[in-house]
């Protein structure tokens, strides 16, 4: 294992570095997209709730890696190109907003509906109400489910590797094909995956006990 380290430091921290940004891009965005979602999915209008329906059952219910490919391989072909990074980063994001969005759904509908009724009677619109009163009470009701999906999304990352991403099992795939020591390699980029779940697990156990 310290023969891995040593020898393969640049590849592993490229991979460290890759692995991260992608994580971070596909974090932020699938939180945005993810609520956006989960709104349309309650919202009155049935336009609307059936798109925000279609949206979380399909990505949900493809696997990831199909995602993944068809960016990688389809989009190019007819679209605009664009490199492995990219596409996994894209499909990770897509693939992630869809659980993202079923989990603060719930929370949404966890909240007493006296609240919404509460803001509207003193002059809120629905989306100022959603903002101010709903949001904020839903999203600390799912901390403990929105770790998970981030862990996740870290962890699923590692499809990257399958679309030349540069990403830590990207990494791992080229120093085991290369030193035939396939047990440390993989070894020490678990050890790194660790690196990046375990402080953000601890973190959301925090949040979620300061905020209790």
């Amino acid at each position: 294992m310290i023969n891995i380290i040593t020898h393969y430091s640049h590849q592993l921290l490229s991979g460290f570095g890759w692995t991260l940004l992608s994580s971070v891009l596909a974090l932020f965005f699938s939180l945005i997209i993810g609520s956006l979602f989960a709104i349309m999915e309650i919202l009155p209008n049935k336009t609307a709730r059936f798109v925000g329906r279609a949206y979380v059952e399909l990505f949900r219910n493809i696997p990831l890696l199909v995602i993944t490919m068809f960016f990688y391989l389809i989009i190019p072909l007819y679209l605009v190109k664009i490199n492995g990074f990219t596409a996994g980063t894209i499909g990770l994001t897509l693939y992630t907003s869809a659980f993202i969005a079923e989990t603060i759904r719930s929370g949404i509908q966890s909240v007493d509906t006296g609240q919404m009724e509460g803001a509207r009677s003193v002059g809120m619109t629905y989306w100022q109400a959603m903002r101010y009163i709903i949001l904020p009470q839903a999203f600390k009701i799912v901390i403990p489910p929105l770790g998970n999906q981030f862990v996740n999304l870290v962890k699923n990352s590692s499809v990257l590797a399958f679309v030349a991403g540069f990403d830590l099992m990207y990494q791992a795939n080229s120093i085991a094909s290369t030193t035939f020591d396939t047990i440390n390699s993989y070894l020490v980029i678990g050890v790194l995956y660790l690196i990046i779940t375990m402080p953000l697990s601890y973190y959301m156990r925090y949040l979620e006990k300061k905020i209790a």
